[in-house]
This record gives C-alpha cells, sequence and structure tokens, in this order.
C-alpha cells in the first residue's frame, strides 16, 4: 500500500498544470470525444486542414468508445456529467445513422 502511495505522489508531480489548457475533467473529456466524432463525421471541419473530411468507421468506434465509457461509469456520474454523456451519445448516433445509410 505504501509503494501506491508513492506512485500516486510521483504521478501528482507530473501532472500538467498548463494555463493555456482547459482544466481536464470528465465533460471535457467527453466534448473532446464527441468533437473528434464530429470531425469523423464530417460535421465540422478537421482542425489542422480547416478542411471536412469524413471517416465514418473512426466515427463509429469514437462513438463506440463513448457508449462503452457510458456503460462503466453507470451510477459513478453526477447528473450534470450523465445528462452531457447522454445527450452527445444521442447526437451523436442520430448524425452517424444518417451518414452511414
Amino acid at each position: 500500500m505504501n509503494e501506491e502511495k508513492k506512485l500516486a505522489e510521483e504521478y501528482e508531480d507530473l501532472s500538467c498544470s498548463c494555463p493555456e489548457m482547459p482544466q481536464l475533467d470528465f465533460g471535457t473529456f467527453v466534448l473532446s470525444m464527441s468533437s473528434s466524432a464530429l470531425v469523423h463525421l464530417g460535421e465540422v471541419p478537421e482542425p489542422e486542414s480547416g478542411q471536412l473530411m469524413e471517416n465514418v468507421l473512426a466515427a463509429k468506434q469514437t462513438i463506440d468508445i463513448l457508449c462503452m465509457l457510458e456503460s462503466k461509469t453507470r451510477g459513478n456520474l453526477t447528473d450534470q456529467e450523465a445528462r452531457l454523456l447522454r445527450d452527445m451519445l444521442f447526437e451523436l448516433r442520430m448524425k452517424y445513422v444518417q451518414k452511414a445509410k
């Protein structure tokens, strides 16, 4: 147990405190993954090129990851976190179905 505490303290020392980056929390992570799925669906431009690109398989994989996250975190999220994840999954699934036709 003492070794676990030591590892946890070492990890804390390595954590990034970059003021130019948004604070990383569950909502930020879900929004980041959702944004990635929207890029893959061709709904928003790719950040680097500014072009719309479609990769429906990559979008499906990202949606599946969010779905797995929802399943694995059920009962452990705040109401706001659960609602955000549920709503983003609904939106992404609807857009995926439109693209996969």
